[in-house]
């Protein structure tokens, strides 16, 4: 069945369609979630709130520019609207802090122990990273779909990386200090 089959189909409603397009895209989206969720579960649970979604929106979608690109545009919106009913997302401060580069000297820190680090920031700082380092939008545009002024925008991020920089440089130290404990052991 053909993209252009596949629309026509769950804009019918036609459940084997829907499938379809779930087992085509869900692997895609799955990552979207997983960015921007505290866990796997929470990122499962956001995939399907999204596919609801998607199914619902089907119908608004005119073919025109990519249908993956408007499906992890519904993803994300999906994701953030939930975070923005969240009352831990209200904003305390605006503190527009310079934005601080993370060093590249911890290049040894591998993929999935970078996303789990990411996992773990508070929502506000998490949903922001993603958003601007990421997906490239521009604070502006945070702004705007988190509901926040630019100001919070530039604050968030500059938090999120400072506290990646801390929980890099702590994982980097225990690492150098594991390293020098199994050498002493072994000269002992």
């Amino acid at each position: 069945m053909s993209l252009e089959e596949l629309i026509k189909n769950c804009k019918k409603g036609n459940r084997q369609a829907q499938e379809q397009l779930y087992r085509n895209y869900s692997k895609t989206l799955f990552g979207i979630c997983l960015k921007y969720s505290r866990n796997k579960t929470e990122a499962e649970d956001n995939l399907h709130d999204s596919f609801m979604v998607i199914y619902e929106k089907i119908g608004q979608f005119k073919s025109k520019g990519s249908f993956e690109g408007w499906l992890k545009r519904i993803t994300v919106n999906t994701v953030l609207q939930k975070y923005r009913k969240e009352e831990y997302m209200t904003l305390v401060t605006e503190n527009t802090e310079t934005e601080e580069e993370i060093d590249g000297g911890y290049s040894d820190i591998g993929l999935s122990t970078l996303l789990a680090y990411i996992q773990e920031l508070p929502n506000k700082y998490r949903l922001t990273f993603n958003l601007y380092v990421l997906d490239g939008y521009s604070h502006k545009e945070i702004s705007e779909l988190l509901g926040t002024s630019t100001g919070t925008s530039k604050s968030n991020l500059a938090r999120a990386r400072q506290i990646l920089k801390e929980r890099i440089e702590t994982s980097h130290n225990q690492a150098i200090i594991g390293l020098l404990l199994f050498f002493f052991e072994k000269i002992i």
